[in-house]
């Protein structure tokens, strides 16, 4: 007999899969901002954006722009894929050499994303396919045939904020990725915890709202996990624009962040000073002049930053290492780092990491 938590989890995810399988049919049915997103999304992604199928594109509810730098010849995870969009376009940025899984649980977006398949290999000039998508939940990578540590990149498109079991889902990104491989995702933070009864209102829910993780609760998850720095790289607010979704959590504060993390074992809880310089080849595609780790470590070429432990860590254990010369080890130790106004921390708390 199934606990009263598999009962929920189960109602959630039926929840879930009849909004966005039956009830949206496009952007435009949407009550909030908070499922899209296309200010932050760089110049040479919408040129490939423009290749990519309508339908894809009119179905896709995404809050940010989860597409990190450096992806030629990656395998990259994307979880929650709906209708492809991004899996596309990661298509198109990995390359012939590099692999793109999808993983949804929604089959009417599914069956969006794969019809168009041969198509989209066919306008990208690619002789054979270099995604696959696969229909299954994202707590239960296993299920869905992902080993352990066989990906380079794991992206999500506002879609963690929807799972009943978030610990279980990190629990699985963490797993399946490789030693240095990366989580880049964007989703829908509070300012508080919310009621979890708000999580049986199918149209909260669905708006990416009522699943939102509070800020903190996020940072000691990861902690728990073994992930003891992650960086900020984008946020913007949120806007509730709809009378009666505001009436029933227009208590909270909601923001879109995007957020990358690291699987190093290298990583500190604390910034911590090794007397380490950073400096940036110049050679990352389309970043010719500047890369930016996070919002508040932006590494101009050529020019040398002072960084911490976990930043050289980053930048030098990494798929970015090639494009970085990183000098200075850890033999000498001169205290905590000082990193200025605010932390790349979500949370933005005194506790330490840039």
């Amino acid at each position: 007999m199934a606990t009263v938590i598999e009962q929920t989890n189960e109602k959630t995810n039926n929840d879930v899969q009849e909004y966005y399988g039956k009830v949206l049919g496009s952007q435009q049915d949407l009550k909030t901002s908070a499922c899209c997103s296309m200010e932050s999304v760089p110049m040479h992604h919408r040129e490939i954006l423009g290749q990519i199928e309508d339908e894809i594109l009119a179905r896709f509810y995404g809050c940010g722009s989860p597409i990190p730098e450096a992806l030629e010849g990656t395998t990259v995870l994307d979880l929650g894929c709906g209708t492809g969009r991004d899996v596309y376009l990661l298509s198109k940025l990995v390359g012939p050499s590099g692999r793109v899984i999808g993983v949804d649980m929604t089959a009417e977006q599914l069956a969006v994303a794969r019809k168009y398949e041969s198509q989209q290999m066919a306008t990208f000039g690619f002789e054979k396919s270099n995604v696959d998508f696969r229909e299954g939940y994202i707590e239960d990578l296993a299920g869905a045939g992902i080993a352990d540590a066989s990906v380079d990149v794991v992206v999500s498109n506002c879609v963690l904020n929807l799972s009943p079991d978030k610990p279980k889902v990190f629990r699985e990104i963490f797993r399946v990725l490789k030693p240095g491989g990366e989580l880049y995702f964007s989703d829908v933070f509070a300012d508080r915890r919310l009621d979890p009864r708000l999580m049986n209102d199918p149209v909260l829910l669905g708006e990416c709202l009522s699943g939102a993780m509070y800020l903190e609760d996020f940072r000691r998850l990861l902690q728990g996990l073994g992930c003891k720095d992650h960086r900020v790289v984008g946020r913007s607010p949120i806007a509730i624009e709809d009378a009666e979704v505001d009436a029933k959590i227009g208590m909270a504060k909601f923001e879109s962040v995007t957020v990358r993390a690291f699987k190093l074992d290298s990583m500190e809880d604390c910034c911590e000073d090794y007397g380490q310089v950073a400096t940036y080849k110049g050679t990352v595609n389309h970043a010719p002049h500047r890369f930016a780790l996070d919002d508040h470590h932006v590494l101009e070429t050529g020019r040398p930053m002072l960084v911490c432990g976990n930043t050289a860590a980053m930048l030098s254990e990494t798929r970015y290492a090639p494009h970085f010369e990183v000098t200075g080890d850890r033999s000498r130790h001169f205290g905590v780092f000082g990193c200025g106004e605010g932390d790349g921390n979500v949370g933005d708390d005194d506790g330490g990491c840039c």
